[in-house]
């Protein structure tokens, strides 16, 4: 996984929000009457900014007063640039400052999609739904109602206007951006789970931005699954089905962070998606009590041999573990699990075939030296052994993601999270409690939960 990048506090981030507005600028705040009376007779002034989260603006600060330009279609209101504020989090709001009404207002982005918002009753302010993404180019169409003061008053004129603005873009150290596992275009076993590194830590006390953060990280499976999201802790997200994947789907991954703000002068940057399928449903099952463990493939046991498993002071932990990676030959040493030189229990071993499934050295792997006790009796430091011939079928077997399952032992349970994919031993629901989206009142507590500490 890449590493983490941490700041100090989640509002450590200067702000840098703002908007580029096409029309002619007056850098400072003035009162309605004193823009009309400056402007020309065919002129219409607007304000416009982008005000604070906590609501729309009061007072717009930035103003423009269009005068009449020429096209081939006839007369619009143009003008030239002004820079809006920067210290902006919010919705964006336009505001007419000379008498009559916006009469209609649509405002699109780069792409020609339509910005959500609303218009005042009295047809002077429109304000967008929402903060508008940093990075983005948006432009407003709008009809400007004015009363006619020649011959026939009661008649208003109208004119159309056009004005052209981006929000400021965030700079690289400000992006909350996300890295994506397992590595895509691969095929892996239904037991993997997604994870997601973001580059920046987000703390469980700011719960409206991990809301945010989880809806924009999109899972798609083909078949569709039910699934959710887990925080294992600031940074770091998990994501599994509520059952395995299905055999043989395509998983796609994609993030909607980019452009996104979440407050505390954070936005979300580009992240590369990831794809990647599932193969056959492969689950080898050792059962502890019998000695032996059986392989499935797709529910159809395919092969049952003798097994060896971890010894009174070392025994092999129980439930759901995912195969994370496989070395054909690995050295084992007794003092990488605590075992001191020169001890009876010490070992120092080139060992075949082996299958990992936890970081400290947990594997299913050949065990020669062991093949009277395999079967009988349970002789090994922690890991699964079973003879050279065995190990090297289940080696070209098995892949990445498959399931491995120790039954009827007298191990430790496998923990959820640091050592290994252990995510299958949480139940759905409490699984669900790990997620931003779900209502903490209404999950209530759980007993004897495994969720980390955030």
């Amino acid at each position: 996984m890449p590493s983490r990048r941490y700041v100090r506090g989640w509002g450590a981030l200067p702000l840098a929000v703002g908007a580029v507005l096409v029309g002619t600028a007056a850098q400072s705040p003035a009162g309605p009457a004193t823009l009309a009376a400056g402007a020309p007779d065919s002129a219409a002034v607007v304000s416009v900014d982008s005000c604070g989260a906590e609501g729309p603006c009061l007072e717009p600060r930035h103003t423009v007063a269009l005068s009449v330009g020429h096209t081939s279609v006839g007369h619009t209101l143009t003008g030239r640039s002004v820079m809006l504020g920067e210290q902006a989090t919010g919705p964006v709001t336009l505001l007419l400052r000379t008498p009559g009404r916006l009469a209609d207002i649509t405002v699109t982005d780069r792409r020609g999609r339509r910005v959500a918002g609303v218009s005042s009753a009295d047809g002077t302010r429109w304000t967008s739904d929402t903060a508008l993404p940093a990075g983005g180019r948006y432009t407003a169409r709008l009809v400007v109602e004015r009363p006619d003061h020649g011959a026939r008053p009661e008649t208003p004129h109208r004119r159309l206007a056009r004005l052209e603005f981006r929000t400021a873009v965030a700079t690289i150290d400000e992006r909350l951006t996300v890295a994506f596992g397992p590595k895509g275009g691969r095929t892996y076993g239904v037991g993997q789970p997604i994870t997601a590194e973001l580059s920046r830590p987000v703390p469980a006390d700011s719960p409206g931005a991990r809301r945010l953060v989880e809806r924009a990280l999109q899972v798609r499976a083909e078949p569709r699954v039910e699934g959710s999201w887990y925080w294992v802790d600031s940074a770091t997200l998990h994501y599994r089905p509520r059952g395995y994947w299905p055999a043989r789907a395509i998983i796609r991954v994609h993030s909607g962070l980019d452009g996104q703000r979440f407050g505390g002068g954070l936005y979300g940057g580009p992240s590369r998606p990831l794809t990647f399928t599932t193969g056959d449903r492969v689950e080898a099952v050792t059962d502890v009590a019998a000695l032996e463990m059986t392989v499935f493939r797709d529910g159809r046991a395919v092969r049952t041999f003798p097994v060896t498993t971890g010894k009174a002071g070392y025994r092999t932990r129980g439930g759901i573990k995912v195969v994370l990676g496989k070395e054909p030959l690995v050295r084992m040493r007794g003092d990488s699990i605590g075992i001191a030189r020169g001890s009876r229990d010490f070992y120092d071993l080139k060992v075949r075939w082996a299958t990992r499934v936890t970081w400290s050295g947990e594997y299913l792997h050949a065990a020669p030296w062991s093949l009277d006790a395999q079967g009988s009796d349970n002789v090994s430091h922690g890991c699964t052994g079973m003879s050279t011939e065995d190990a090297a079928w289940l080696f070209h077997t098995v892949r990445e993601g498959d399931l491995v399952r120790v039954v009827n032992g007298y191990g430790e349970p496998m923990t959820p999270f640091g050592n290994g994919f252990g995510d299958w031993n949480l139940g759905w629901a409490e699984w669900r409690r790990g997620s931003a989206l779900t209502d903490p009142v209404a999950a209530g507590p759980a007993a004897g939960s495994l969720r980390p500490a955030l």
